[in-house]
């Protein structure tokens, strides 16, 4: 009984301290986190022990509490109904440091979805006041010379990566941190809710139905000048999904360093793919990525989009154009807003359809 005793008291403090905590019931705080306690009954010295005590299948919300503090921890949650808490989203955080080119046995390389500092395959989970973060050091590598021998090819590095058997995924008051593919929503429904989202080049990608609301999408520098400096969104939308990566209520802003007119909103990603008659880009990839009511600083180019290359089915690279992808704005704002050609926008009578109801179908967070 020490560890719930200690829970309780660790969530009264925290209670009065911040009301999101005071919002729900004592008795729903069923671990704590906390390197600094001794280790009891409900109380772990990492997150990934929580994890392993957690329930295999609950029916109702498991809520870990996680006290402040830099957790080096590389995360897989695969059970469902998990809720992770963090004490301050400035001042919980979990890193890692693994990158696609990394090796982590004889022979064998992290790939970009194994860099994930947090991945997610189970439905129904909640982040909350939080850092997710991926340390690879981008910039020194970036700051190399194409021809340097120390210069990492596959410098992917992705903070959270919602992987197949994610659904319903919601993350609220968290920062996620990273430069290349920061974010990476390859399944199911997820909600990213009064967050930040940090990087420089496709740092929100993949298949998966995104909804961003409120949120800061910040675009950082680069280890040495490149045109374009990056680019925010490289979505695969399946044509068969009406919804990709929608963003409404957002603002796209910029760490000083990055040049004006120098980061596209986006560009059409096309996986390359095992399929009966070979191994090249999926056709039926039709990016989709909307903008809605965003203010974006001038960072942002005028043409808006950006194409992208993919691998034909005799090995060779073609490019994939942006106005064969599904990418609109609608009533954008700031300096980096321009209406032309080039950046479609949506009617008035569209827009109305990208509400969080429809995006979100029968999911009610």
């Amino acid at each position: 009984m020490i560890g719930r005793q200690l829970l309780t008291i660790r969530c009264l403090i925290f209670a009065i301290l911040i009301s999101g905590c005071a919002s729900q019931p004592q008795s729903n705080y069923d671990a704590l986190v906390d390197p600094t306690e001794n280790p009891a009954e409900n109380v772990f010295p990492s997150i990934q022990s929580a994890l392993d005590a957690a329930p295999v299948n609950s029916s109702s919300p498991y809520i870990i509490f996680i006290a402040e503090g830099d957790y080096y921890e590389k995360i897989n949650i695969t059970k469902p109904n998990i809720q992770l808490l963090g004490e301050n989203a400035n001042t919980t955080r979990i890193y890692y440091d693994a990158y696609a080119g990394k090796n982590y046995a004889e022979g064998k390389t992290w790939g970009t979805p194994g860099s994930a500092t947090v991945t997610i395959r189970a439905a129904n989970i909640q982040v909350r006041q939080l850092t997710i973060e991926n340390t690879f050091d981008f910039l020194s590598n970036d700051a190399m010379a194409n021809d340097d021998a120390k210069r990492v090819v596959n410098s992917q590095a992705v903070a959270l990566f919602l992987d197949a058997g994610s659904d319903k995924f919601l993350a609220r008051d968290v920062r996620l941190l990273g430069y290349q593919d920061t974010l990476f929503v390859n399944s199911g429904r997820s909600w990213f809710d009064k967050s930040v989202i940090a990087g420089n080049v496709d740092f929100i990608f993949g298949k998966g139905n995104a909804l961003f609301t409120d949120s800061e999408i910040l675009t950082l520098g680069r280890g040495k000048p490149n045109d374009p400096h990056g680019y925010l969104v490289a979505p695969s939308t399946q044509i068969t999904d009406a919804f990709g990566l929608t963003f409404i209520d957002c603002k796209l802003t910029r760490d000083e360093s990055v040049p004006d007119n120098s980061v596209p909103l986006g560009r059409p990603w096309h996986p390359t793919t095992q399929f009966p008659d070979g191994r090249y880009a999926d056709p039926n990839a039709i990016g989709k990525a909307v903008f809605i009511n965003t203010w974006m600083d001038s960072h942002i180019t005028l043409d808006g989009w950006y194409s992208m290359n993919g691998t034909a089915k005799d090995g060779t690279k073609i490019p994939f154009l942006p106005e064969d992808a599904r990418f609109f704005e609608y009533n954008s704002s700031g300096p980096g807003a321009v209406v032309n050609s080039k950046r479609r926008q949506l009617s008035d009578e569209e827009a109305k359809r990208y509400t969080r109801e429809n995006i979100l179908g029968d999911w009610r967070p």
